[in-house]
């Protein structure tokens, strides 16, 4: 099965949050569909030298900037340009851009690497726009984008603020749930706008919109399936933040010699996509990853949205701990689930990808998989050693950090330090997010001995978990 499970970049909605300048006047962007032309008419609050937008991933099938194969800029004077990072709106011969520029698109609905999908397409014609794809932030010239890391908190950038609004003549857009006219949204309201027939199928757990081409099992799978898991994290960690949360599945087709899967979790939303002709009939296997799938991106609604990290480069502590959650809720709900083979993996890929190498700086070296199998073993140590459930330490954290939503590495560790007793834990573990080990199979194994994990090494000294 080919499965493509995306990085949330949580990180960047944090970023835009916290960075914004809330005393400046907003970027007003309104967002219009009238039949076939989509528009999106920006409004500058100031002149400027360029505008970069935030959220500049490229395509994970062929590494390219996905808005010039999408956006086309139809104000005279304007280019759309990629230096470093980023795409940028840019004036020609180096004049400052005007306040207001227009861009005519075509929803995108690939797949990008470490953030949403611009765009979901549905069978019946609908199209779900993710909202901050808009927004942006002020350059003295294009050229400094180049300049600039993936993590803008790194370059004490401020985000100005944005808000964005979405008509369409056709008829209302569908928003957490309701049809509106229009809807407006600022840049700390990420979240997928629907626009187009499809309406929400509601159930006692939550609201799900799915596409009506979507092969009949899986839609029959992801119904039973996700409120179980939803009620049981509800059960151990407390209500969900927010509202009812919804479920947006759409269908990419029954592309041949192709069997896929992959989405996102948003605030109170969780959206999928599946495509191929490998999924049209029943499948163990897509219906053990859509579980998985539900399991890790449910577990965002508590661990990424009712707390969340301060750096990108702790991104261990939501994605790893997500990844241990479903793990035990997959086991919960499907008897048939070995959790020990997720559990291995993981052991495995934090070994190889912290030899020499820290986990904290994985993202610069494109190695995002550290986030997951390594935060997932340091969670696995800290419910080893702990004595309890992994989602008794997840929710001492939410309850410890409801007034900021925020928990730094030093207040995960400290968490360690207070369920394990054993300060030498948290030592090992900063030293492999700081700068990984000249061996990390032995620097396993010996946390593993101290947190009471039952372990074998293997010929190459690796511990397999018994």
């Amino acid at each position: 099965m080919t499965s493509v499970p995306r990085l949330v970049a949580t990180f960047l909605a944090l970023l835009v949050a916290a960075s914004a300048s809330r005393s400046a006047p907003p970027i007003e962007v309104a967002v219009s569909r009238s039949g076939g032309a989509w528009i999106a008419d920006f409004h500058f609050p100031r002149r400027a030298g360029a505008w970069a937008f935030v959220r500049s991933s490229i395509t994970r099938e062929g590494a390219r900037p996905w808005r010039p194969q999408s956006w086309t800029v139809e104000t005279p004077g304007v280019r759309l340009e990629r230096h470093g990072h980023y795409d940028v709106l840019a004036g020609a011969d180096g004049r400052p851009l005007p306040e207001r520029v227009r861009i005519r698109f075509a929803p995108f609905p690939g797949d990008l690497i470490a953030d949403y999908d611009p765009a979901l397409l549905f069978s019946d014609g609908s199209v779900a726009l993710y909202s901050e794809q808009f927004d942006a932030f002020p350059l003295r010239s294009p050229t400094r984008a180049a300049r600039l890391p993936i993590d803008l908190g790194d370059a004490g950038i401020a985000i100005d603020p944005t808000r964005v609004t979405f008509r369409d003549s056709g008829g209302a857009v569908l928003h957490a749930g309701r049809r509106v006219a229009s809807v407006s949204l600022d840049d700390d309201d990420g979240t997928y706008v629907l626009f187009g027939p499809a309406e929400p199928v509601a159930t006692e757990s939550l609201a799900a919109i799915i596409d009506p081409a979507l092969p009949g099992w899986i839609r029959r799978s992801l119904l039973h399936d996700t409120p179980l898991i939803l009620a049981g994290y509800a059960e151990a960690l407390g209500p969900a933040p927010g509202p009812k949360p919804t479920l947006m599945v759409s269908w990419a087709g029954a592309t041949p010699r192709l069997t896929s899967m992959g989405g996102s979790v948003l605030p109170g939303l969780i959206a999928m996509t599946y495509e191929g002709a490998g999924v049209v009939e029943e499948n163990e296997a897509v219906r053990r990853e859509g579980l998985w799938f539900i399991a890790h991106e449910g577990a965002h609604f508590w661990l990424g949205q009712a707390i969340t990290y301060q750096y990108s480069r702790d991104a261990w502590i939501t994605e790893g701990g997500a990844d241990l959650l479903a793990i035990r809720a997959a086991a919960a709900v499907d008897p048939g689930y070995d959790p020990r083979v997720a559990l291995q993996a993981a052991v495995d890929d934090c070994a190889t990808l912290t030899v020499g190498r820290g986990v904290a700086a994985a993202e610069q070296r494109n190695e995002h998989r550290a986030y997951y199998a390594c935060g997932a073993v340091f969670g696995l140590i800290a419910e080893a050693a702990s004595g309890r459930p992994f989602a008794d330490f997840v929710r001492a954290l939410v309850d410890a950090n409801r007034a900021d939503r925020v928990v730094t590495r030093e207040e995960w560790l400290a968490a360690l330090d207070r369920a394990s007793g054993d300060p030498s834990l948290h030592a090992d573990i900063g030293r492999l997010i700081d700068r990984g080990a000249a061996d990390p199979k032995a620097a396993l194994a010996s946390l593993f001995t101290r947190a009471g994990i039952a372990f074998a090494p293997d010929a190459d000294g690796a511990p397999r978990l018994l």
